[in-house]
């Protein structure tokens, strides 16, 4: 599979598309976790790990698909509205723009941090405007793990946002996240299965209040 230059393919912008356009669901085990102020969650046990990967369909209402994937992607203004954010920002790495992400942890639990690539691209199927973006974990010298900091190693987000026909977004997402340490697997799960629906709405409240906003 031909790689684009940061490390994404042509090929994964369409599958994010194509499962906004039609959910794919079958062929595994995937439950549906939730349903709720029209989300819709989905998990699906990863068996080496015992943690889940997840899958979420629904509308965010009153967020117009342009505007919400400009929050999504403004990390200056994730700092302020995301209470979980300890350090956030970007820097280029060997020609790439590559993403820090430090995150807050409950004492006693260590904090996490992050470092993956990602990218924005708005497709055209059919006429209409669908906003992809797409972000997985990297590793590069450039950022050297920190005493007390555990580094997460396997990361990966998927977002893809096209108009519900009104004012809001008919978004899918999909989600995999090993946060490593000594961490439960049954915590981790458990506040996944209350993250996932949270970030969401916070998400969808930073769209209401953000300064950009034309």
């Amino acid at each position: 599979m031909a790689q684009a230059a940061d490390g994404f393919s042509e090929e994964q912008f369409r599958e994010v598309c194509a499962e906004l356009q039609q959910p794919a669901l079958a062929g595994a085990d995937w439950e549906l976790l939730l349903e709720t102020s029209g989300i819709s969650i989905y998990r699906l046990l990863d068996q080496n790990t015992g943690l889940y990967e997840y899958k979420v369909f629904g509308v965010l209402e009153n967020c117009p698909p342009a505007l919400l994937a400009d929050v999504y992607m403004d990390l200056d203004y994730r700092k302020k509205w995301d209470q979980y954010v300890k350090e956030l920002y970007e820097k280029e790495c060997n020609g790439e723009i590559v993403v820090y992400w430090e995150v807050k942890y409950p004492f006693p639990m260590s904090n996490r941090d992050y470092i993956y690539l990602r990218q924005r691209r708005e497709l055209d199927v059919e006429g209409k405007t669908i906003y992809v973006i797409l972000a997985q974990s990297t590793s590069v010298p450039q950022f050297a793990e920190k005493p007390g900091v555990i580094r997460v190693k396997w990361y990966k987000q998927s977002l893809a946002i096209e108009s519900d026909g009104k004012k809001g977004s008919k978004v899918f997402m999909y989600y995999f996240d090993n946060p490593g340490g000594q961490v439960p697997s049954w915590l981790v799960n458990w506040a996944a299965k209350n993250g996932v629906p949270n970030f969401l709405k916070d998400l969808a409240k930073a769209c209401q209040n953000y300064p950009k906003k034309a």
